[in-house]
């Protein structure tokens, strides 16, 4: 972890449109490179507003975020959206073929159509998307599958920081095991940070290393992955679940 944080919120709040309540309050943390995160808490609790405050496809009400101006250009929201990615729940197409959605960004980035072709070629082996899927559209794929291309797409630009909400929710396991391994190596040989909202605590135990933990849009807890007590969370998560 390096000295200096990528990007920082500092006591960042968020209300609804007419201000009546809140989202999120009072949330303050850093994110460094090279980091592995997961955000906890139960449906609700911010975490998917949260993960949109970090590349301000949300705007925060009250108090700041801030981005390194040695890593991140402040200059430019599209520059900054280039280089903190964000991949949703539900991914969408936007009426393209997987393979024009895969080149699209990068053609944005202005990279040659030999990089562009070996960005995409790199990642689709790695995330096993086979060739047949190229030419399909979004209506002929499975949420899992769109899952998996958007994931790619977003590998593909390289961004300093990845987003991912819930990535794993309609894979199966096996796939889902491949990604968590995809996603280390970016971590330990690429430098890229990677912050995750998953609801699946057994892969969020697996793969993050510092837990974020929030509970109805509060911040309760910014601990290391190793010192989470995961059954008591999982229980704990359950039983908001059933009230």
């Amino acid at each position: 972890m390096t000295s200096n944080p990528l990007f920082e919120l500092q006591n960042v709040g968020l209300s609804t449109p007419v201000a009546t309540s809140y989202i999120l309050r009072n949330i303050s943390f850093k994110v460094f490179s090279r980091e592995k995160i997961a955000i906890a808490g139960a449906s609700g609790a911010g975490k998917t507003s949260l993960l949109r405050l970090c590349n301000i496809l949300h705007s925060p009400t009250e108090g700041k975020i801030s981005f390194s101006p040695t890593e991140i250009d402040q200059g430019s929201i599209t520059k900054l959206r280039q280089q903190i990615v964000l991949v949703p729940q539900e991914p969408k197409l936007l009426g393209m073929t997987v393979q024009d959605a895969l080149i699209y960004p990068l053609k944005l980035q202005q990279l040659t159509s030999s990089e562009i072709k070996q960005r995409i070629t790199v990642w689709c082996e790695a995330l096993k998307i086979p060739k047949i899927w190229l030419e399909r559209r979004e209506l002929e794929l499975s949420l899992g599958q769109r899952q998996l291309v958007a994931i790619a797409r977003a590998l593909g630009m390289q961004p300093l920081i990845l987003l991912l909400d819930e990535p794993t929710s309609a894979l199966d396991v096996g796939t889902s095991e491949r990604l968590l391994s995809v996603l280390d190596s970016l971590v330990a040989n690429h430098q890229m940070t990677i912050v995750m909202v998953n609801h699946q605590l057994a892969l969020s135990a697996k793969f993050a290393e510092r837990i974020l933990y929030l509970e109805n849009g509060i911040l309760l807890e910014d601990t290391i992955a190793s010192a989470t007590k995961w059954r008591q969370l999982q229980e704990k998560l359950l039983e908001m679940a059933d009230n």
